[in-house]
């Protein structure tokens, strides 16, 4: 038989893969922890609303770079907070859903105790950090943190239907914290790109409701279709969609380029919603919905972004 040779050098690697694939671990559950997707989403519409405020104040973006550093890392932590307190409230529901089994709370990777701490440590930070913009920056960031973690994960996700109605107004407020900060978000450009977020979210959130049925029920979080059925679930997703397709035009400031897109991806989203009507196939219609919607909002600000860098005109 073949003697197996221990060298120092054998230890040294067995060492260093250990630690790399702690490290990876690490990472991995911190990226659950604070739901790392969801961070990227929420950021493009603050610095979307910083960029706009910038554009149509015409001010210097280099001038006011610090005022942007501030804004996007303090609004990030804030949010970064109410995602970590709702996975620190949510361990029992997030024990029972397969989508969410791997993060750190379930496994036990981070203490409960450690998780609270970085909520609250988070949320103060940014709360903190955007006081050295402007208060009004503070006041719509704390809006959406207080809805979220109060509003919608204490008191109306495990008890009504509304909850997803609530939990939109967490992410709508993102592009006004960006505008705020440069100057009053009164402006009908954040307030028309609050207004598409708070609409997008129903149609999104439907379609994740209706892909994850099973765990939600099983959960018993008050999702539309889990207490109302699928076909009520689809007429809403339409009537939200639809609200969406006056929108645009409200925006004609961003130019004729930014409306026509908006527009077309508007129709395009509603013919797709139309059809889940008549689609036998629930789920794998609902697939479909979820990532056009996934990518819908990304287009929208990405666009409006686009649209007003100083080479497009």
């Amino acid at each position: 038989m073949r003697r197996q040779i221990v060298t120092s050098s054998n230890i040294k690697n067995a060492g260093y893969a250990s630690d790399k694939g702690k490290e990876s671990s690490l990472v991995a559950d911190l990226k659950s922890l604070f739901k790392f997707p969801v961070l990227i989403a929420n950021a493009v519409p603050v610095f979307a609303g910083f960029w706009l405020a910038i554009y149509f104040t015409e001010a210097s973006f280099a001038s006011n770079f610090d005022t942007f550093l501030l804004t996007i890392i303090g609004s990030t932590l804030v949010m970064a907070g109410a995602l970590v307190f709702n996975n620190w409230y949510d361990v029992d529901i997030d024990t029972v859903m397969d989508r969410t089994k791997s993060r750190p709370t379930v496994t036990g990777n981070i203490s409960l105790q450690t998780v609270l701490g970085i909520a609250v440590a988070a949320s103060v930070l940014g709360l903190l950090l955007l006081s050295f913009t402007t208060l009004e920056a503070v006041l719509y960031a704390f809006i959406g943190w207080f809805t979220y973690v109060v509003f919608y994960t204490i008191w109306s996700k495990r008890r009504y239907t509304l909850n997803t109605v609530i939990g939109s107004v967490s992410g709508a407020v993102t592009p006004l914290i960006g505008w705020a900060a440069m100057e009053s978000a009164s402006h009908i450009v954040p307030i028309i790109l609050a207004l598409i977020i708070f609409l997008w979210q129903m149609p999104h959130t439907f379609a994740i409701a209706i892909r994850k049925y099973d765990e939600y029920k099983a959960a018993n979080v008050k999702m539309l279709p889990v207490i109302h059925g699928m076909e009520i679930t689809k007429r809403q997703m339409v009537v939200y969609i639809a609200c969406l397709l006056p929108l645009p035009f409200y925006l004609f400031s961003l130019g004729t380029v930014f409306v026509v897109i908006a527009t077309l991806l508007n129709i395009a989203y509603l013919a797709l919603a139309i059809s889940g009507l008549f689609s036998a196939d629930t789920r794998k219609w609902a697939d479909k919905m979820f990532m056009v919607s996934v990518n819908y909002l990304m287009v929208i600000f990405v666009a409006a972004i686009v649209v007003t860098l100083p080479w497009f005109s």
